[in-house]
């Protein structure tokens, strides 16, 4: 072995073990709400050596890089025999992407990779692109990956090499790692991303949040969060969409909105996280944000905070895709932690934590958007009213406005 390949190899595997190492660290303030953590828990550097190089000497005496990794993101979650384990979008440098599983012990570390990609099976029309899958543990006893699936627009002209049709894709498993392709999801619009199954049945009837659009980029006519109801899995087909949380003018969900992961149960509703895309002079502008919806009528929303729940700060913000933040995935263990995951500006995944009682309290008593600039003052005016007669009715000294 030369001196050259055996330095390098030797430096790119003690890089690596050096992340694969490294302990999160929860960044000491916050807002209460979520405890954000200070590294990235999956980046491209994190996956494995031999998906990148060629280890044979003969052929890569200089040890390059033959297969190159742009990003890792959008990575579904789910809590497996003990494991966490994510299905990673993962963005080769040319642009395609595909699943990986990756897993850890604990939730907030030492992830890893799975030796090979994840061999999702094509339909009988092959897609040119899948990404961003939601993982859902149905009571019908299987897990499901829901999808982005895109393919060209057979419409479109020689000159237009970017217009694409994004359908929903659904496959299924019962051990994480091999998977059932079945038919794409059917609905009446012509477009679908960021499609979730709800976990249980609704009437008998398979439940999806889906996000109707009517282009690859503009939602167009479709009016937010949508749900429909099909009889079967195997064949999924929505015939009626109705909008649950529609779009608003001059809110963070604007623009686009569509679900993140399935809703957590809780004894007071479903909670859903899901992204809002508001339109800026720098580019589009992703952040999260909560709702609330009725255990029983899962279509009703309860409640919803004002603005973000999530958006992207300091070194987040920049990126492949700048100024984005997203998430598809979270898991509440059993002593009521959740733990949310979710890409930075389509570059890096990361990890906040929070627990239920913390995300119920948020969403049931923060206040609503009243839409409009007079709304806001009254609301932020009640609170000071309030805080000021908390002051005034504390022991003298024990509370002040410059204190707290």
């Amino acid at each position: 072995m030369s001196t050259i390949f055996s330095k390098r190899l030797a430096a790119l595997k003690s890089e690596q073990q050096a992340l694969f190492e490294k302990s999160n660290v929860k960044q000491p303030t916050g807002n209460g709400v979520v405890d954000r953590y200070q590294s990235p828990i999956l980046t491209a550097q994190h996956t494995p050596l031999h998906w990148r190089y060629d280890f044979d000497e003969a052929a890569n005496p200089f040890l390059l890089e033959r297969f190159g990794i742009n990003a890792v993101l959008n990575a579904g979650a789910i809590r497996w025999q003990n494991r966490y384990l994510l299905v990673v979008r993962v963005e080769a440098s040319d642009r395609k992407s595909f699943f990986a599983l990756a897993e850890s012990d604990n939730g907030i570390d030492h992830f890893q990779f799975s030796e090979y990609p994840l061999d999702i099976p094509e339909t009988e029309v092959p897609e040119t692109n899948m990404y961003d899958m939601r993982l859902v543990q149905h009571e019908d006893g299987w897990i499901y990956g829901l999808f982005c699936t895109e393919r060209r627009d057979p419409s479109a002209g020689a000159g237009n090499q970017s217009a694409a049709i994004a359908q929903c894709g659904i496959a299924r498993t019962k051990d994480m790692k091999k998977w059932k392709r079945l038919p794409d999801l059917i609905t009446p619009s012509p477009q679908q991303r960021n499609v979730v199954l709800h976990p249980e049945f609704v009437n008998g009837c398979y439940a999806f949040y889906t996000r109707p659009q009517d282009g690859f980029i503009e939602a167009g006519k479709g009016g937010g969060i949508g749900f429909g109801l099909s009889k079967t899995i195997e064949n999924a087909r929505i015939e009626k969409e109705l909008v649950i949380d529609a779009r608003v003018y001059h809110t963070v969900y604007e623009q686009k909105n569509g679900l993140g992961p399935a809703p957590i149960k809780t004894s007071k509703g479903w909670l859903h996280l899901a992204h809002g895309v508001r339109n800026t002079a720098a580019g589009l502008r992703y952040v999260l944000y909560m709702f609330l919806t009725d255990l029983e009528d899962i279509t009703k929303v309860t409640h919803k905070p004002a603005g973000y729940f999530m958006a992207p700060e300091g070194e987040e913000r920049i990126g492949d895709v700048s100024n984005v933040i997203f998430s598809n995935g979270w898991i509440a263990d059993d002593n009521g932690t959740v733990y949310i995951y979710y890409a930075s500006s389509d570059t890096r995944m990361h990890v906040a934590t929070s627990t239920v009682d913390r995300l119920l309290d948020y969403v049931m008593n923060t206040p609503p958007d009243g839409f409009s600039t007079a709304h806001t003052v009254k609301t932020l005016t009640r609170l000071i009213d309030k805080n000021k007669q908390l002051i005034s009715a504390a022991a003298p000294g024990a509370l002040s406005i410059n204190s707290i």
